[in-house]
């Protein structure tokens, strides 16, 4: 079960360098939840994945018993989902309103501080 996790992490990381690497901001957008996806099924992942047993220390006992899954990771997820999301909405919002001002979704021509007919500054001093 961890092996096919292990592949969807690694596509779901695959995807989100691909998605960054765009020019336009919705997919840059994109690209970054999937990341962060990426990163809490990876967390997930590696705090073992195991069904039958839940994270919960019985009665009289100390310790959990062997074979459970860590609740660590578990909780570490749920703190990074509204992280996430907080920080998507963040993101969305800043897009919306940068797309309002300057009229376009496209990196290259979101450049209003490097003008392109401007010269170049100079080479020596």
């Amino acid at each position: 079960m961890e092996v096919i996790f292990s592949l969807v992490v690694g596509i779901f990381f695959a995807a989100a360098v691909y998605l960054m690497l765009s020019k336009k901001i919705i997919r840059i957008l994109l690209g970054i939840v999937l990341l962060g996806n990426a990163v809490n099924m990876l967390i997930f992942t590696t705090g073992r994945l195991t069904p039958a047993i839940p994270p919960i220390i019985p009665g009289g006992a100390d310790v959990l018993p062997l074979g459970t899954a860590n609740p660590l990771p578990q909780a570490l997820i749920l703190t990074a989902i509204v992280i996430s999301f907080s920080f998507f909405c963040f993101l969305l919002v800043l897009t919306y309103r940068a797309y309002q001002d300057l009229g376009t979704d496209d990196s290259a021509e979101m450049r209003v501080a490097e003008p392109m007919d401007d010269p170049l500054p100079p080479s020596g001093y």
